[in-house]
């Protein structure tokens, strides 16, 4: 009786390799939480020993903030991506932030935290692109994320690799909402005198209502839920509701 060839292996370059470890420390953590990202949890999930594992990642704690910090670089993709094309032109605006370390792992990251494609939301208008920024992050899918936030800056408070990689996604998120406020202040769209000033508040706002992320959202009335949206518009001198989009829109 013959035997059946066996499949050859491909053998992974070590970028491919480490970023395929990162993604699955990513999904992990958004699943179930930082602490369960272990060398050895990894490897289950990828089929693999725990030594090739610890061959990129020696210190557990590096995987930890790696995957912290690729989970939140897929979603702050997916809020708003880095580039937009500027106004009638296809030429893309410079992007307002570098890429993080662990942007070669995010797109697996985000698909396997059930996100989707920007589609065209970086061809829209700031308002638009804001008014979506706001519809995904008050809403029930945003929440896995907003658990995410809550796990690592608790767990920063003891893990100081974890600490410096929360402060440095905290500073992406301020320089991409910035970004976005100083394109709709160029293009007239509304007013934002201090942008940077503005996406703290609005980003203070987001971070207190994620802080129930835990309860479900359902604990807040309307006023509530659309906090951020509001001091957005407050501050950008644009009406009240400008920032909320129909239900029946995708986003």
């Amino acid at each position: 009786m013959l035997s059946r060839p066996q499949p050859k292996r491909v053998r992974k370059s070590p970028e491919a390799r480490r970023a395929e470890i990162v993604a699955a420390a990513s999904a992990i953590a958004l699943a179930e939480g930082l602490e369960c990202v272990t060398l050895r949890r990894v490897a289950d999930e990828l089929a693999v020993r725990p030594g090739l594992i610890s061959h990129y990642f020696p210190v557990t704690e590096d995987l930890v903030a790696e995957a912290f910090g690729a989970a939140a670089s897929g979603e702050l993709d997916e809020l708003i991506p880095a580039t937009a094309p500027l106004p009638g032109t296809d030429a893309p605006a410079t992007a307002t932030e570098d890429r993080d370390s662990d942007s070669d792992a995010r797109d697996a990251a985000t698909h396997d935290a059930g996100g989707t494609g920007s589609g065209d939301a970086a061809g829209r208008d700031a308002v638009s692109r804001l008014a979506r920024f706001f519809a995904l992050t008050s809403g029930p899918r945003y929440d896995g994320m907003s658990r995410l936030w809550l796990n690592a800056r608790h767990l920063s408070r003891y893990r100081d690799t974890l600490r410096e990689r929360v402060a440095h996604q905290e500073s992406l998120w301020r320089e991409r909402l910035s970004g976005l406020l100083r394109e709709g202040d160029a293009a007239g769209e509304f007013r934002a005198a201090e942008p940077d000033l503005t996406a703290m508040r609005i980003l203070v706002v987001m971070d207190g209502l994620a802080s129930h992320a835990n309860l479900g959202r359902e604990i807040h009335p309307e006023s509530v839920r659309r906090m951020a949206a509001a001091t957005a518009e407050r501050e950008l001198g644009l009406p009240d509701g400008r920032l909320t989009l129909p239900p029946s829109t995708p986003v």
